[in-house]
This record gives structure tokens, sequence and C-alpha cells, in this order.
């Protein structure tokens, strides 16, 4: 599972399904080091390896350490979620017998990565008309010939950092997060947009506001928070995955761009808003049903070309369609239980 994070916990369906079908199972999940806390503690996740390295700079050395390491557990079988080359080639090089991997994954492009498995588990359906996490399944239900469903699964670790942090706030108040910047440009919903919705929701609730995010996220959200009216704390770069998921259960909602911490979110089963932009609703929506995705549905979703070539840069469709009124109307909808 050498994807990233959104991925990681999408793919935790499919090992749900395994668990459900053969508990006995022992799995091991193979991540890269950004996401570890995804995975370790997780339920349906017996023992985690993590390889540490940056595509196209590792070193041979790091490579033949994690081989010694794989062959050194003497797996029976593994699955690739990810079809990339450095993966397949280390499981065959380490001498697992049974090597099963998709036609395809992330997109219908052919691949010389699958005459590395053994087993190859064709998918036939339209990637962006089928949930990333069903078609993760679809590789277990075929390999296995079993049925069922499976649901992404996120440690439950105790996190005295969420703790800390949300004790700024009145039990009293609505707690009202936001992550307002995507993984790329296409993904992140426009600044004076923002502002609006958090200045509509303060004035009519009695809330508190907090944003979260990388580290890297920190000094973009600070100019996110600069016009607005109402306090906002700025967590960016100060939570754990694990402590990100703790605050998302205590939180009244979370209004988001379509990014990881959306997918980690879903786990919770809390109130959310998740803003699309080229990446299309049927395939990346949170699995959760109390989340409400809001999308303008453009006819070139998904985006195949660079940002500054998109017909409407740098007022691009896909964000700027989706207007400030949708995501207020859709909060209060979420929250009307309350008021």
């Amino acid at each position: 599972m050498l994807v990233n994070l959104g991925d990681v916990v999408l793919t935790t369906a499919a090992l749900d399904l395994i668990k459900k079908t053969f508990p006995d199972v022992k799995i091991t999940a193979l991540v890269k080091a950004a996401v570890k806390d995804a995975v370790i503690d997780n339920p349906v996740i017996d023992d985690v390896i993590v390889f540490d390295y940056k595509p196209k700079v590792s070193t041979f050395k790091q490579t033949r350490q994690m081989l010694s390491e794989i062959k050194r557990r003497k797996f029976d079988l593994s699955i690739s979620f990810d079809r990339k080359l450095r993966p397949a080639l280390l499981t065959f090089m380490a001498g697992i017998p049974v090597r099963v991997g998709p036609s395809k994954v992330f997109d219908d492009n052919k691949s010389r990565v699958t005459i590395l498995y053994t087993d190859i588990v064709k998918i036939t359906h339209d990637l962006n008309q089928t949930h990333q996490a069903e078609t993760y399944q679809e590789i277990v239900r075929k390999f296995f010939n079993i049925e069922g469903h499976g649901t992404p699964q996120f440690p439950k670790t105790f996190s005295p950092k969420a703790k800390e942090l949300l004790a700024y706030f009145p039990r009293e108040k609505f707690k009202i997060a936001l992550c307002v910047k995507g993984t790329f440009e296409l993904n992140t919903w426009a600044k004076e947009y923002f502002v609006e919705v958090v200045n509509a929701l303060a004035e009519r609730y009695d809330a508190e506001f907090f944003i979260v995010g990388a580290p890297s996220d920190k000094e973009y959200a600070a100019e996110v928070m600069s016009g607005m009216h109402a306090e906002v704390y700025n967590f960016c770069g100060e939570t754990s995955l694990t402590d990100l998921a703790e605050i998302f259960r205590r939180t009244d909602l979370f209004i988001t761009v379509d990014t990881g911490s959306a997918h980690i979110a879903a786990t919770t089963g809390g109130k959310m808003i998740t803003i699309f932009g080229c990446t299309p609703v049927t395939r990346w929506r949170p699995l959760n049903p109390n989340a409400i995705p809001l999308s303008s549905n453009e006819p070139c979703c998904p985006c195949k070309i660079p940002p500054e070539k998109c017909p409407s840069y740098p007022t691009p469709n896909c964000l700027y369609k989706i207007k400030p009124a949708a995501v207020i109307n859709a909060a209060v909808q979420l929250l009307k239980r309350f008021e």
C-alpha cells in the first residue's frame, strides 16, 4: 500500500473484507512512513512494515534492507493495491509464492508491472464511476472468489494532544473544524469563499472554529484566517493522524476540501461537508452517511490537464461554481437538530 493517505484509509475496506471472511489470517501492511499512523493499531492490520523511501532517491542499501526484511517474514501471499514497480519487484525478489495485483487501479493504462504478479485480477468497471474503496475490494473479491463488503477502518487510540487542543473551547459551543488546502491547486477552494462561510456560520451559531492541516499548510491557513471576523485557531502541523481522528470524533462539523483528512473523518461517522474540485464525487466521496459532498460536476471532470491550461483558469469552474451559499446551507442542514 505505497500510496497516499486517503488511499491507505480506503484500502482498509478491502482488508476488513478479508478479515471478515478469513478471521485467522495475519495481515501485514507495507506503507510509506508518512501514513504509518493510519495502519499502526488498525483493527484489521496485525503488523506494519514502514518503507521510508523517496522515489528516485532511495539508495540500493535501503532497498536491500527492505528485501531482507520481507524475505525474513516468509509471507505466503502479497496483494498490491498500488500497482507500483518498487513493491512488485520487492515481493518478486523476496520469493513470495503468490503475488496478486490488479489489471488497473488508478487509471486505464496498461502497465508492465503486472508481469511480476502470479495472479492478475481483471478490473472491468469504470474507475471514475466506481468508488475507489470498491475497486480495492474488487481485487480481493475476485481473487478469493468471495462476496460482501468491508468498510474503511482507522485506529482508535487515546490522544492527549487532541484533548489538549480542544480544551481551548467551552463545551457548550459548537466546534467547527476546517481543512482549507488540498494537495494540489484544483482541490483547493477559494480563500474568500471560506471566509464567507465562516463569517456566516459565526453569525448564526455560538461556535468555535479551527483549521487543521499539514505543517506546510500553516502559512496558507493564516492567510485564510486573516479575513474572518470570528476567532479561528490554526492547528496546522500540530496533530498526528490519530490526533486528527480523535479531534473529528469530538467535532460537531468538519468542512473540508477533498483530501486525506476527509477519509479519516469519514471513519468517525461525524458530520462533514467535502468540497470537490477536479476529482469525481462518485469515486472519492467520504464513505459516511453524515457526509455531504459538494461538486459542480463539470463535464471535464476528472481533469487531465495542468491547472494553467484550464479554459477557466485562474478561477476554474469546478471550484468557483460551488458557492459559499451551498456550503452554508449544507452546514445548516447538518446542524439543524442542535438549533
